[in-house]
């Protein structure tokens, strides 16, 4: 009878242990390496937000993160590789303003944000400095509106393309201030640059760490920063608030996205993680090396971002009339 007893023991505490056990491993993440896809080309602005999140998370997971560059399609390359992915928490997307933008300029997409996809972590965010050349006349945000009011349609912004972030930013301040000015969109920030520098554009929203050399090295000339306070990497150069135009909030943010229906735990951890990540000085400095700050997003806050940033775009490009 003891015996009998004895082994009913021993097999339930062997169950209850594999059972138990079974709950761990379901929980445990991640067991493997995790993709990172970027969906831009290796070397852009975006890489210093991909490099962190990916070097910080494989110290902490004890697994490689690895950066996939897929870019092409105005992003929608890599954003459409993700959204085919598999729901299991191993192919994670870097998101930008592209993939606020894209519903809206591109409405054939094979995918949907608001449905595809689900925001799990946010990165960083990213300031962005309105920039002349040398030898512009205006000297200050206010000097830029009267020469464009005084010279309507002759002024030239350049911005990486149609739908970037720096063309949003260039009409959203068109529509504030009420002036019009002519877009020269370029495949890419180097063109761009030696463009704005010799003075063949007139003026250009940029990300600071694209320009920050420039400027230091008196090429270019910043007149307005966007976001609430000063930034870090430019602190002379003042807000659009305190150069007196009211409302011009928008900005860049980076995060985590992925598919929807990743298990909850899964996404919980890595914004719980990532929040660590940021939390460090270490990582807080290094951002502001690049031009931007550590911001820092629950889940739920990603995804409300998201769909606010959806809207707020949506309506500057119909506003604007931007098409592709």
């Amino acid at each position: 009878m003891l015996k009998n007893y004895c082994a009913l023991l021993c097999g339930f505490l062997l169950i209850s242990t594999l059972v138990v056990d079974g709950s761990f491993a379901q929980q445990a993440y991640p067991i493997k390496p995790v993709r990172f896809v970027v969906p831009y080309p290796p070397g852009g602005s975006t890489d210093p937000m991909a490099r962190l999140a990916a070097v910080k998370l494989s110290e902490i997971w004890g697994y490689q993160v690895v950066v996939d560059n897929r870019p092409g399609g105005s992003t929608i390359i890599g954003t459409e590789a993700v959204a085919k992915a598999a729901a299991d928490g191993y192919t994670m997307l870097l998101a930008s303003s592209a993939l606020l933008t894209t519903p809206s300029l591109f409405p054939r997409l094979s995918y949907n944000v608001l449905t595809d996809f689900t925001g799990v972590a946010t990165i960083g965010k990213s300031r962005h400095v309105l920039v002349l050349p040398m030898v512009s006349p205006a000297n200050s945000l206010a000097d830029l509106i009267a020469l464009a009011r005084s010279k309507p349609g002759q002024l030239n912004f350049a911005t990486s393309g149609v739908g970037a972030n720096t063309h949003m930013n260039s009409e959203l301040l068109m529509s504030i201030v009420g002036i019009k000015m002519n877009h020269i969109p370029y495949k890419g920030s180097g063109i761009l640059i030696t463009d704005l520098v010799s003075g063949r554009v007139d003026l250009s929203f940029q990300v600071p760490i694209t320009v920050l050399s420039h400027i230091q090295a008196g090429k270019l000339k910043p007149i307005a920063i966007t976001g609430e306070t000063r930034a870090p990497a430019l602190p002379e150069v003042p807000t659009f608030a305190e150069s007196g135009v009211q409302g011009f909030s928008t900005g860049g943010w980076f995060g985590i996205v992925m598919r929807t229906g990743t298990p909850s735990l899964i996404i919980n951890k890595i914004s719980s993680d990532m929040a660590v990540v940021l939390a460090n000085q270490e990582s807080k400095d290094y951002l502001i090396k690049q031009g931007s700050e550590a911001f820092t997003l629950s889940s739920s806050q990603v995804n409300a971002l998201i769909r606010a940033d959806i809207a707020k775009f949506a309506k500057i490009i119909k506003d604007a009339n931007i098409k592709l």
